[in-house]
């Protein structure tokens, strides 16, 4: 279901979404963004056509890129103070 070469995609993930922000866009919008081009990629990478299979996997990847971008700018944030 869901392998270890599959964590590459959050940087992808997260690299669109970066765009996303830098084009404007609301900061609240962009944990939903990423949690849709997770279930997007989730479903079109998954190779058995299972698209149950490909929403969970993808809704992990855009929750991971979520959070790794969510805990990274808490962390420099904080230690900018």
């Amino acid at each position: 279901m869901f392998e270890l070469y599959d964590v590459v995609i959050i940087p992808l993930i997260l690299g669109i979404v970066e765009m996303f922000k830098r084009a404007g866009v609301s900061k609240k919008l962009l944990p939903f963004i990423a949690l849709v081009l997770g279930i997007a990629i989730g479903v079109v990478y998954v190779t058995d056509f299972d698209w149950k299979q490909g929403v969970l996997v993808g809704a992990m990847l855009g929750l991971s890129a979520s959070g790794l971008y969510s805990s990274s700018k808490n962390t420099f944030e904080k230690s900018d103070e």
